[in-house]
């Protein structure tokens, strides 16, 4: 609806004891069709420092346009001032329509950005609810923020809520030695909790995972900013609670050596997929007897195998059929053999895991449908298979259903839910650990594959009696029969 948000400018001269009297910046920062929401950051802007622009004042807004009784467009700009603030301007804009139906791929919002040592602006910002994956979504301009290089590219394997996060480069120290980059943001992909700073080493170019960041609190916690305070010293404000990220205002100082040197490459193992790089071996997963051959042992505590991320992963609305051996003894918890986009009652997903404490062996889906909220379809084993015997797990969609089917002896179905499991949220692929890292597997697992299609009845025998190769699409081919560590 039209918002009467109006962009104002203060300043201080004597570090904040007193401000000047704000000044309306509507004519130069609000076009006329930006009529609905409109918001500044919120966090710190930059002056450049280097190449032809340098001086220049630069900060983000987004904005939305209303027409005809409805928000047409989201927008997320770059303004800029180069007399010190006295005079501004809208520089880079990248839009994005809204469908009748209120469906929309990106709305970039509460931008961050920084400045590289090439001159080139990086900006990462907060994805909310468009059909593109991911929460987080990055831009890059590469003439003082006049343009973006290209639109906005979401990054659905940074894992985040829903929530503003905050980056800043930090300076190089030593000869030759290239600065860090942080990012400062919740890492539950589906709540605001564990504020958790997360490293860059090539400007925000790739991110390290959830697993090397390092926690700042296991909190509640939600909007942040970070701030060089000294050579060597950072510091953060952020929001946390013990019972809701708004409950405080929080300030963290760390050191260099608090968020710790970078670490070596993790331990991978074969993904067969077409065109896979492999996966990654986290905590310290290890080959044991599988069904066939050798599998992979998971100690329910960190262990896990995760895919890096690839376009061809995500499932869509299509039929696709889930295949694994599994072998445990837990009597307790929720074990996780395979989990496919994000976590939450609202976020796609495809999920197969037991359930020993309810004597059963579970998956479920949620999808999204256009702009109707989301729906989960579930089925179920009547028993939980835990007596440390290897057994075969297929899930399958397809013609409208779910097909669970253990050992080719019991099989359950479900009516599914239309729509699909991998858009709008964060989007990772997790052997052995929930996407949240808030479960791991206590046993084995063996042979985890994807199709991007159902399986007949023979097909599934076949993969199940002699690990035959059958028909693809094949999203990915897991064998687990080895670890390769790090030359």
């Amino acid at each position: 609806m039209p918002c009467d948000r109006t962009p104002h400018l203060q300043y201080s001269d004597d570090d904040g004891a007193t401000w000047s009297a704000p000044r309306d910046l509507t004519a130069e920062l609000r076009p006329a069709g930006w009529n609905s929401w409109y918001a500044t950051g919120p966090v710190h802007g930059v002056q450049l420092a280097r190449g032809r622009h340098a001086g220049r004042l630069v900060f983000t807004v987004n904005a939305e346009s209303y027409a005809g009784g409805r928000t047409t467009a989201n927008h997320a700009a770059l303004m800029l001032s180069d007399d010190g603030g006295d005079h501004w301007r809208v520089g880079a804009v990248d839009s994005y329509p809204i469908a009748a139906d209120g469906t929309f791929r990106q709305k970039p919002s509460e931008m961050s950005l920084l400045e590289r040592s090439d001159g080139s602006v990086y900006v990462n910002a907060r994805e909310q609810d468009g059909t593109d994956l991911g929460h987080r979504t990055e831009a890059v301009s590469h003439d003082g923020g006049e343009t973006f290089a290209r639109p906005f590219r979401t990054l659905p394997d940074l894992y985040a809520p829903m929530v503003q996060g905050s980056v800043l480069r930090l300076p190089p120290h030593g000869s030759g030695k290239a600065g860090r980059t942080l990012l400062a943001a919740p890492a539950d992909p589906d709540r605001r909790r564990t504020m958790t700073v997360r490293s860059s080493y090539d400007e925000g170019r790739t991110w390290e995972g959830v697993d090397r960041g390092a926690r700042v609190t296991t909190d509640w916690s939600g909007y942040s900013d970070l701030v060089s305070v000294a050579p060597g010293l950072t510091g953060l404000l952020y929001e946390g609670g013990a019972a809701d990220a708004r409950d405080e205002i929080r300030f963290a100082r760390f050191t260099d050596d608090w968020l710790g040197p970078r670490r070596a490459p993790d331990p991978t193992t074969p993904d067969l997929g077409r065109h896979a790089d492999p996966a990654l071996v986290l905590g310290g997963a290890r080959p044991a007897a599988g069904r066939f051959g050798d599998g992979l042992s998971f100690d329910g505590r960190d262990d896990a195998v995760r895919l890096p991320f690839r376009r061809s992963l995500p499932l869509g609305s299509g039929d696709f059929t889930c295949s694994l051996w599994f072998h445990y003894r837990a009597a307790s918890g929720e074990q996780p053999f395979l989990w496919m986009g994000g976590v939450g009652s609202r976020s796609p997903q495809v999920a197969l895991r037991g359930d020993p404490a309810r004597n059963r062996v579970v998956a479920h889906i949620t999808a999204l449908d256009g702009a109707r909220p989301p729906a989960t379809a579930e089925v179920a084993t009547t028993a939980a298979y835990n007596d440390g015997a290897w057994h075969h797990l297929a899930l399958r969609r397809t013609g409208g259903r779910l097909t669970l089917t253990v050992d080719g002896t019991e099989t359950r179905t479900a009516p599914d839910v239309p729509g699909s499991v991998s858009r709008t949220s964060v989007f990772g692929v997790h052997a052995g650990q929930k996407v949240d890292s808030r479960s791991h597997l206590s046993g084995d697992l063996d042979e985890v594959r994807v199709y991007g299609r159902a399986l007949d009845d023979e097909e599934l025998a076949r993969v199940r009696g002699d690990d035959a190769r059958v028909p693809g699409p094949v999203v990915l081919h897991l064998p687990l029969d080895r670890v390769d560590e790090e030359d």
